[in-house]
């Protein structure tokens, strides 16, 4: 705990408001920081409103979908950040978003929840979703930002909303992801497969350029979709309440990893340039179509395709 820092023990009244214990008045110009939420000492919380949301994982994403319902949808309602680590509460404090690095299913429950974090940052991650689950309290909608990877096809296929999925115990990575959205519908929240997020320093591109040369086939298809059309379809999923439903999330506009270096190199619009790829026999991708999923909710992407997003660059 850094220095000039108060731990200040906050509970919950029945009105569902917090308050705290007198040290406050105390340590007047100490930084104060609550055991469930790090929060500054000028912050004022109302009880929880039935647009608040909480965030799991409010990373890239996460932190899109802060802002567009914060400031688009319902302005002046209250966003909250479930993390793994106090890295970031900072900067999630300035956006607006109060952190907490403990689960809060004992203080509160939320008409809104998100799930956003990835696999990969937790130990316990069905144990995670079970939790935010419970943080939950059925109204409004519960959405789980999950991957298109389990959908059953590697020849470069077409896939849409309906393509079944591989079947559990055929790989860790896909096992984990249907395991996770089927916790999310049994307990009656949706699940959003989203394809390849990408911004301009972040995605597939941005790690083969980096790399230079990649041991992968160039042929392959990927599916993308800008983070923040990812947002903008979550939060147009959440504002719909749906109940126990799969949507999935891409730009309609598959292409190959070459075609992806191809525009990249093209476009003058980066330091480096890509050199090759030299694999010839992994497996290959596959074509999404989300034709329904625009329909059903209503949604078109800004970035309607990869090409679309560099030449906007």
């Amino acid at each position: 705990m850094g220095l000039g820092t108060v731990v200040v023990n906050f509970s919950v009244n029945n009105n569902n408001t917090f308050s705290q214990t007198p040290l406050l008045h105390r340590f007047p110009h100490f930084s104060f920081m609550a055991t469930h939420f790090n929060v500054s000492q000028t912050q004022q919380f109302a009880p929880i409103g039935n647009h608040d949301l909480l965030i799991v994982g409010p990373g890239v994403l996460g932190r899109l979908v802060a802002h567009q319902w914060r400031q688009q949808e319902y302005p002046g309602c209250q966003v909250f950040g479930q993390t793994i680590t106090t890295h970031h509460h900072e900067e999630l404090l300035q956006m607006g978003i109060t952190p907490s690095l403990n689960w809060t299913k004992s203080l509160h429950k939320f008409p809104y929840v998100i799930f956003c974090a990835p696999p990969y940052q937790s130990s316990d991650y069905l144990g995670d979703i079970r939790q935010a689950a419970l943080c939950w309290n059925g109204e409004g909608s519960f959405l789980y930002t999950s991957s298109s990877a389990p959908y059953d096809c590697n020849d470069n296929g077409l896939c849409d909303e309906d393509t079944p999925v591989v079947p559990i115990g055929r790989s860790p990575r896909t096992d984990v992801l249907l395991k996770a959205e089927n916790i999310v519908l049994e307990t009656g929240g949706s699940v959003v497969r989203l394809s390849g997020l990408y911004k301009e320093g972040k995605g597939a591109h941005a790690y083969f350029l980096e790399k230079g040369i990649v041991e992968s086939r160039p042929d392959h298809v990927l599916n993308l979709i800008h983070y923040e059309d990812a947002a903008f379809l979550s939060v147009a999923i959440l504002k719909k309440q749906f109940r126990g439903r799969i949507f999935l999330g891409c730009d309609n506009h598959p292409l190959s990893r070459q075609e992806i270096m191809d525009l990249v190199n093209k476009s003058g619009k980066f330091d480096k340039k890509f050199d090759k790829f030299t694999g010839t026999d992994d497996p290959l991708g596959k074509r999404l179509n989300n034709s329904k999923t625009r329909q059903e909710i209503g949604w078109e992407p800004k970035y309607s395709s990869f090409a679309h997003f560099i030449e906007n660059l």
